[in-house]
């Protein structure tokens, strides 16, 4: 059992920067993708970035102010997140699966954190 432990986050301004990072309690060969999700209040959790062996997915909502990247050796993962919007404010999810491939969906990843909160005040 893989267990992911997600750090960085914060309270920031509007314009901000923070910078995510997801560290897996294991080192294994087993993590073939990992992503960050985010659920604000009342909404549903989604997508917002991936990072696999044939590159990164980005949700349209954060592309080209979110960078994900990933430590193979380390086996984690970072989001820089900057030009924070108070619309980004929620709970940031790390996330990890088995199987080759950045897929959007939840159900498609193997193991969570327990998330990290986010809040950009405007």
């Amino acid at each position: 059992q893989v267990q992911l432990v997600e750090s960085g986050g914060g309270l920031v301004h509007t314009g901000g920067s923070l910078r995510l990072s997801c560290a897996a309690s294991e080192r294994t060969f087993s993590i073939k993708a990992m992503a960050w999700f985010r659920q604000a209040p009342g909404k549903e959790r989604e997508f917002v970035a991936g990072i696999g062996w044939s590159g990164t997915s980005y949700a349209d909502s954060v592309k080209g102010r979110f960078t994900i990247s990933r430590d193979n050796a380390q086996n984690s993962a970072y989001l820089q997140m900057n030009s924070l919007k108070p619309e980004d404010t929620a709970v940031y999810y790390c996330a990890s699966r088995k199987v080759i491939g950045v897929i959007r969906r939840e159900d498609a990843y193997d193991y969570w954190g327990q998330g990290t909160q986010v809040t950009v005040s405007s």
